[in-house]
C-alpha cells in the first residue's frame, strides 16, 4: 500500500470537453428507434434511475470531491450559455421517462446553487411514466442551502432528500468542507427538510481512514430514532483531483463491525431492485429489528462492487450522457436537443436507446479483480462534474 504521508501528486486534467459521438438515427438498428420503456444494456441491466447534474459549482471544498488547491478561484466553470436549460432538461428527461427511468435524482456539484431550482423541480414533478405514475423526484445536497430552500423544494414537487454530512465534529465538519462551514447550519437544514415533509431523509457520510473514522458512532447514536436513514460511503476513487489512495478506504464490513458492539445490528432486504446500499436495522432485546429506531446502510463502492445490478444513467450540466459514475467520456445530448428539425426528439429517442442498449460498463467489478491501489487505468471524470 502507499503511504498516506506520500506526497500527492494530483493530475490536472479537464475532462468536460471529451466526448463520444452520438450515433445517427439513420444508421441505428429499429429496436433502438421507440421507446417501450423496457431497455435493457449488454448485462441484462435495466435502465430505471436518471442523475441530473444541474450545476458544477459548489460552495465546499471536500478534499475527496473538490480539494482547493485544484478548484480554486482560477477555477474555469462551464459558461452559462453551455448549461442545459430547464426546458432542455426537463425533454431529456421526458424520453429517459419514456424509456424505463422511474426516479430522477438532482446533483451538482451543489444544486440548490443553480438559480430557481425549484422550477425546474415542478417540470419534472409533472411527468409521467408509460403507465401514468408520477415519478420518484429527489435531492442531494450539502446541506448549507437547505433551510431556506426546503418549502419551496416540497411545493415545488420534490418527495426527498439526500444530506451529505461527514460527521458532527464541528471542527472535523469545517476541516473536510475546508470553508469553514459549521455543522450547526447543516443540522438546521435537515431539521427544516423533516418539518417540510421531505421524507425520508437520507444522510450520506463519506468515511476517509484517517479524517473522520471516529466520527461514526456519534453519527449513529445521533440519527438513530429520528426517522432518518444514516448511510456510510467508502471513501471512492472518483476522478483524478481527490489524491485516492487504497490505504485510506475503510471497508463497510469494519463500519458495521464498529457499529454493533455498540448498537446491535440486524441485516434487512433490499428495499428496491438496484439498491446500492446494504440495509442493517437496530435489533431490539429479542435480535428482531426495531422499526422505531430505523436503520443504517452502508454502501461499499470498493470492496464490494454492486455493478451487475446498477440500472443508473448520468446528464452532466452540459448534457453529457454517462453510463458510469467512473466514465471518461460522455454521449452529447446537448448536440441533439439544440439542433432544429422536426425530428429531433425522435432521434434522442434512437440515440438514447442505442446508447443504453450497447452498455457494458462495469468498472468497480473490474478493479476489485485487481491489487490494491493497482485500478483499472485511465482518466476518469470528476465527481463534482458528473453528480454521485
Amino acid at each position: 500500500m502507499t503511504d498516506r504521508h506520500t506526497p500527492r501528486i494530483v493530475p490536472l486534467l479537464d475532462l468536460r470537453s471529451s466526448t463520444l459521438p452520438v450515433p445517427s438515427a439513420a444508421f441505428l438498428p429499429a429496436s433502438s428507434s421507440t421507446s417501450s420503456g423496457r431497455l435493457i444494456d449488454t448485462l441484462g441491466r435495466p435502465l430505471r434511475d436518471l442523475r441530473i447534474s444541474v450545476t458544477d459549482r459548489c460552495n465546499f471544498r471536500c478534499n475527496y470531491c473538490m480539494p482547493k488547491e485544484i478548484f480554486d478561484k482560477d477555477h474555469a466553470y462551464l459558461p452559462h450559455q453551455a448549461l442545459l436549460s430547464f426546458e432542455e432538461i426537463t425533454r431529456i428527461a421526458k424520453v429517459f421517462v419514456a424509456h424505463g427511468v422511474q426516479k430522477i435524482r438532482l446533483t451538482g456539484g451543489e444544486p440548490l446553487l443553480r438559480k430557481n431550482i425549484e422550477r425546474l423541480v415542478e417540470q419534472l414533478a409533472a411527468l409521467r411514466t408509460p403507465q401514468g405514475q408520477a415519478l420518484d423526484i429527489t435531492l442531494t445536497t450539502n446541506g448549507s442551502l437547505l433551510a431556506r430552500k426546503a418549502r419551496d423544494l416540497k411545493a415545488a414537487g420534490l418527495q426527498r432528500v439526500t444530506v451529505s454530512l461527514d460527521g458532527l465534529d464541528d471542527a472535523v465538519f469545517r476541516s473536510m468542507n475546508d470553508v469553514d462551514f459549521p455543522v450547526a447550519a447543516v443540522l438546521a437544514g435537515i431539521e427544516a427538510a423533516q418539518a417540510a415533509g421531505l421524507g425520508p431523509i437520507k444522510i450520506n457520510m463519506v468515511v476517509k481512514r484517517g479524517t473522520n473514522e471516529h466520527e461514526i458512532l456519534p453519527m449513529a447514536r445521533h440519527f438513530m430514532g429520528s426517522g432518518i436513514v444514516l448511510r456510510f460511503i467508502e471513501y471512492m476513487d472518483v476522478g483524478a483531483t481527490n489524491g485516492w489512495r487504497m490505504n485510506e478506504v475503510l471497508p463497510s464490513a469494519e463500519v458495521v463491525k464498529l457499529i454493533h458492539a455498540e448498537l446491535p445490528l440486524v441485516p434487512l432486504e433490499p428495499s428496491n431492485p438496484g439498491e446500492t446500499a446494504a440495509r442493517w436495522g437496530y435489533a431490539d432485546n429479542t435480535g428482531q429489528h426495531d422499526k422505531e429506531r430505523g436503520e443504517i446502510g452502508v454502501i461499499s463502492s470498493v470492496t464490494q462492487a454492486f455493478c451487475g445490478s446498477c440500472n443508473r444513467a448520468r446528464l452532466s450540466t452540459e448534457g453529457k450522457l454517462f453510463l458510469c459514475l467512473f466514465a471518461s467520456q460522455g454521449y452529447d445530448l446537448r448536440s441533439l436537443v439544440r439542433r432544429e428539425g422536426s425530428t429531433c426528439d425522435a432521434d434522442l429517442t434512437s440515440a438514447i436507446g442505442h446508447i443504453w442498449q450497447g452498455r457494458g460498463d462495469r468498472y468497480s467489478e473490474l478493479r476489485s479483480a485487481l491489487a490494491p491501489d493497482a485500478g483499472p487505468g485511465g482518466r476518469r471524470v470528476e465527481m463534482s462534474y458528473i453528480g454521485g
